[in-house]
Order: structure tokens, then sequence, then C-alpha cells
């Protein structure tokens, strides 16, 4: 969705009501399925998760993840209108003992809310310090706008550009660490041409991780959580924390082996997390390439 027709219907919606912008949010779901071309990725992707199922099935399921995405921009209308996003969390206490001390790393991902999750996290603690690492492709409409209102949060944003990655995000990165702060980063998405990448085995698939978030583990010696923020009702959310994965390797010769490891037990943490919300899987780019298994 352009910039343009996001201010244009968040205006209107503020005039009219939120049942407004849920109906035109819903139709402009239902348009993009139909016409973009991406919807059968989607039919794909529920053909791996459910192979039993029927094609039309497949097809139901990839139409609903398209109309729950909305959710995601009903509930920041709902935010910027005043109303208060709720939450519950499960395994925060682990950030609590990284906090101030060795940092840690999130690793966030296309399941669920990642923008809810990080605008929670700052409400959790307000003294939270939070460094976001994101591809510049990203910043795109209305993604660019998602990025501004973080910022204001106080979130610090490092954008990654395609082509050109920068040595000294990576060491600002490690510095937060090392301070005590949270690095947030995407881990299953590949959004450069040429990004070191890591195969893990996906609902029976191969498919990629993206590799700077382990490196930046091994590098830090910080631990590493999967965190995902899943919709519990209107403007509300529980997130979940996961228990730390620990990337530590004794010789040079192990470092690949650890970091496989590592991006494994993060994929199965990623499947487990999907069978159980399924229909909030918002990665649209192809995730699983081949019948075959990364092993």
């Amino acid at each position: 969705m352009k910039t343009f027709w996001y201010t244009t219907l968040f205006t209107f919606s503020k005039i009219c009501g939120s049942w407004f912008f849920t109906i035109m949010a819903r139709c402009i779901a239902a348009g993009y399925f139909l016409f973009s071309g991406m919807a059968p990725e989607s039919r794909r992707f529920y053909a791996a998760l459910y192979p039993s199922r029927s094609r039309w099935r497949h097809l139901c399921c990839a139409f609903r993840q398209y109309q729950n995405f909305t959710t995601i921009h009903y509930d920041r209308f709902l935010s910027a209108a005043g109303r208060k996003t709720t939450h519950t969390s499960e395994g925060w206490q682990r950030l609590d003992t990284v906090i101030g001390k060795e940092g840690g790393i999130l690793l966030m991902s296309h399941l669920g809310n990642w923008e809810m999750a990080a605008t929670l996290l700052q409400q959790q603690r307000r003294d939270l310090r939070l460094l976001l690492y994101m591809g510049v492709k990203e910043k795109e409409g209305v993604e660019k706008k998602q990025k501004e209102e973080l910022r204001k949060s106080g979130v610090t944003i490092i954008g990654e550009e395609a082509d050109t990655p920068s040595p000294f995000s990576a060491l600002e990165g490690i510095r937060f660490l090392r301070s005590g702060g949270l690095v947030s980063m995407t881990g299953d998405m590949i959004w450069r041409a040429g990004q070191r990448r890591l195969a893990v085995d996906f609902l029976g698939h191969r498919a990629y991780v993206a590799k700077a978030p382990f490196v930046f583990a091994l590098v830090s010696q910080a631990p590493l959580f999967a965190f995902f923020a899943f919709r519990g009702g209107k403007n509300h959310y529980h997130l979940r924390l996961s228990k730390p994965i620990i990337v530590a390797a004794g010789t040079k010769q192990h470092r690949e082996e650890v970091l496989r490891a590592a991006a494994q037990e993060y994929a199965d943490m990623l499947e487990e997390a999907l069978r159980q919300n399924p229909l909030e899987w918002y990665h649209f780019q192809r995730f699983i390439h081949s019948q075959e298994t990364a092993s």
C-alpha cells in the first residue's frame, strides 16, 4: 500500500469511524490477493504446512492470511486514535536477566506483528534500550512510516543498504550489545542479493535464514532469543520470548557447525510457533525452496 492511500485511509477513518477502516482495508487486501501475483506463493506455503489438505483449503488459508494482515494496520489505527494496546507476556523474566548486563539479540520473524512487539517492549520497560536492524527495501511506503513511529518511541534504527552493507553498522550493534542493550534482527528474511544465509529444515523442506544474527551472537557472546507477538483480540497481544539460543564455538573449525545448529534451533522454534498461529504468517515472499532438507 502506498503512503498516499494509507494516509488517506487513516484520515477518512478518523471521520467515519473504525468500521470504515476495517471495510476498506479488507477490500484492499482482497485486491492484493487477486491481482498482485503473490498469492500463489502463499498457497504454495500452506500446501507445505498442510500437505494432506485440498488445494481449495490452501487457497482459503492464503486468503485469510491476506485478510489477517489488515489487523496490523487496524491496531495501529486504534493506537493512533488513543486506544490503549494491552498485552500479556511469556518468558519476559529471561530478558530481565540480560538487560543492562551482557545484552541480548531478539530474532524477529514475519510471524505475528514485529512492529507491535517492538512497541510493547518499550512499554514493558521504559528504560529499555532497543536497536532495530532493517533492510532499506523495507523502508518504502507504509513501512517507512512504521519505522518513523518507532523512532519517536525511542527505538534506534539502522538501515542496511541493499548492495553495500556497512561494517560500521555491525560495530555499532556490537557496542550496543556490550553496553547491555537489546539488538533486534530479522531472522527469516533474506532481503539482499548475496546476503549470507544458513540452510535449515523447515516443514520438511529446505529454507534459508539470515546468518548475521547468529554471527552477532557468536562474536558478542550475547544470548539470542526468538521473539513473537501474536494477536489475541482487538488491540491485544501476547508476547512470547523463547529460551535463549547460545552460540559458542570452541575452535574456528567448529564455527560453521555451531552456526548451523543455532539456525536450526531457531527454525524449529519458528515452525512450532507457526503451527500454533498459522494464519499470522506475514512473509509473502518465497521462504521454502525445495522438497530437499538442509541435511
